[in-house]
């Protein structure tokens, strides 16, 4: 995977944010792998509850051999963010993956910082993803 996504994602703020991001599911590069998850045709996925919170979108790939756990943040990403999604992880793992499912992480931000680089460098599992905002002004 790579660090950018070949898509614009715009991030504003919280349901906003995640519509957008979901609609635009298909055109990212983590679309193309994993669709949003769904349960007896509904999608779920998003804003999935868990029993530390609500996670922002999971997705299952198409060969429904892995989960995946997606947490937005707008602006930069702190290191606490690596804390935050193996939680969620961990409760996937636990409580929705089925025999020979694995589970992985992606946290999509603006930015990062070293600090976070460090914390996932030991996380294999998880990846980074920058979104990058494009606003273009046209006269009417």
């Amino acid at each position: 995977m790579t660090d950018k996504l070949p898509l614009r994602v715009f991030l504003r703020r919280g349901r906003r944010s995640l519509r957008r991001m979901t609609v635009n599911w298909v055109q990212t590069e983590l679309g193309r792998d994993f669709d949003i998850f769904t349960d007896e045709g509904e999608i779920v996925g998003q804003q999935y509850p868990t029993d530390t919170g609500a996670l922002d979108i999971l997705a299952i790939s198409k060969d429904r051999k892995r989960l995946l756990v997606v947490e937005l943040k707008k602006g930069r990403a702190s290191d606490a963010v690596v804390g935050q999604i193996l939680r969620y992880m961990g409760y996937v793992q636990d409580e929705l993956a089925e025999d020979g499912q694995t589970v992985e992480g992606a946290v999509i931000a603006l930015d990062d910082d070293h600090r976070i680089r460090r914390a996932l460098a030991m996380v294999p599992s998880v990846s980074f993803f920058r979104y990058k905002v494009s606003f273009q002004l046209l006269r009417a």
